[in-house]
């Protein structure tokens, strides 16, 4: 039993931090900036209004290797298809609930995720923050604990408050690695999506999903299946499934 007072250099590479489409580029620098003083290295930029920008640079103050090896996409669905978990942060209640997260379990959910594969923490919007489709995509939802009085936080500082929490959980971390055998991968969000196409495609081909009105329910099966943690061999038992049904209705036409 070893305990980390860092971060391994192979959990800091697998942890992700997603922000999608920032609107002013001196928050993607001083998030760069956040990143770098607690041990973070990778950056993702989904659509951002102006990168590279000068003003960037300026905010990062010495942060300017996460910049240039900042990564962008077009897509969340883009940013995150290689990830076994990915945590979407709120500040505020949805109408169909997601699984919530404090800043401490969440860091924790990641840290113990990095040591398997690829992570994600995604930050939303300065003004409107995450759609509901956008957090489709994730495992759970976090949101920081702030004053309602007051409850406009900068996108900057979320990530300053949430890379802290993620290296205390690391300094914090125990691994055994002869502790137990190794778990079966989990499923990434490429493959949990496209698991959803062919589950909404069956769920259509049987009639019991309105295909007028598919995406209320199928928001409920994604917070279901998210919440299971679903790994590669649940995924081929699912997706069998899925193609027997097809198969025997078919059969059956």
């Amino acid at each position: 039993m070893t305990t980390s007072n860092r971060f391994d250099q192979i959990d800091a590479e697998r942890i992700r931090i997603v922000l999608v489409c920032p609107s002013h580029p001196g928050n993607i620098g001083a998030t760069a900036r956040a990143m770098k003083t607690m041990g973070l290295a990778q950056l993702v930029l989904v659509s951002p209004k102006e990168y590279p920008s000068a003003e960037a640079v300026s905010r990062a103050a010495g942060a300017d290797d996460l910049l240039a090896n900042a990564r962008v996409c077009d897509s969340l669905e883009d940013a995150v298809k290689s990830c076994q978990l990915v945590i979407g942060t709120s500040a505020r209640a949805r109408r169909i609930g997601w699984p919530v997260l404090t800043p401490k379990s969440c860091a924790q959910q990641l840290i113990s995720g990095a040591k398997d594969g690829e992570v994600a923490l995604v930050f939303g919007r300065e003004r409107t923050g995450l759609t509901n489709a956008e957090l489709d995509r994730c495992h759970y939802m976090v949101s920081i604990p702030v004053d309602p009085m007051f409850s406009s936080l900068n996108l900057a500082a979320a990530v300053q408050i949430m890379s802290y929490e993620i290296r205390l959980a690391a300094q914090g971390a125990e691994v055994d690695d002869n502790s137990q055998e190794k778990a079966a991968r989990l499923a990434t969000q490429e493959e949990m999506q496209n698991f959803y196409e062919h589950l909404e495609q069956v769920l259509l081909e049987i009639e019991f999903l309105n295909a007028d009105h598919p995406r209320k329910l199928m928001r409920r099966l994604y917070r279901l299946f998210n919440r299971a943690h679903v790994d590669e061999r649940e995924m081929n038992i699912l997706r069998g499934i899925l193609t027997a049904i097809q198969h025997l209705k078919k059969k059956n036409s």
